[in-house]
């Protein structure tokens, strides 16, 4: 990921404008409202992520995807950091579902490769062992210690057959073998 943020004020350049993008978007299973979107900013005052980040502007992520900046918007660490508690939706005057629309342009941020280092590290953690993070075999023998019954064993086939289809997962599995070719 570049280091973009929605914040930057560098100028648009008339190349990085794709005019179709927004509707695009607009044709997208949640993106149908995005063109109702006036810019009022109710989204970014009630946005409970925004009041304690500086970057953090769900109006500048709908603004940029409206603008047609197709690839800042996609590139932007901001588009991850939403909580998806879903108030600028609730909030919103125009009834535009921002949360979904901010779901729709992080997919097609996945689609593209482009997802932060420890949303991938947790994607490779549940196929690997069916939990979101490893667990230290410290805790383990602490919890049998304790008394504690073991936890119940992860079924990572379970969930890769759940998930097959997923573009991001394809992916990531697809990195893999390549990197494992460049090892051999």
């Amino acid at each position: 990921m570049t280091e973009t943020t929605a914040t930057q004020k560098e100028p648009v350049k008339a190349s990085e404008i794709d005019p179709k993008f927004k509707y695009e978007l607009s044709r997208m299973h949640g993106g149908e409202k995005l063109l109702r979107c006036f810019q009022c900013g109710t989204c970014t005052s009630d946005c409970p992520v925004a009041r304690f980040s500086d970057t953090y502007r769900p109006r500048t992520l709908i603004h940029m995807a409206q603008l047609g900046l197709k690839e800042r918007v996609l590139n932007s660490d901001t588009l991850w950091l939403c909580a998806a508690c879903f108030t600028c939706t609730d909030r919103c005057p125009q009834g535009v579902d921002v949360a979904s629309v901010i779901r729709v342009l992080r997919n097609l941020a996945a689609e593209k490769g482009i997802v932060p280092q420890v949303f991938k590290d947790q994607a490779a953690s549940i196929l690997e062992s069916g939990y979101a993070y490893k667990i230290p075999s410290l805790r383990i023998k602490k919890r049998e210690t304790q008394g504690l019954p073991p936890l119940p064993k992860g079924n990572p086939e379970k969930i890769r057959k759940a998930l097959k289809g997923v573009k991001f997962l394809e992916n990531k599995e697809k990195e893999e073998e390549q990197h494992e070719q460049q090892e051999q």
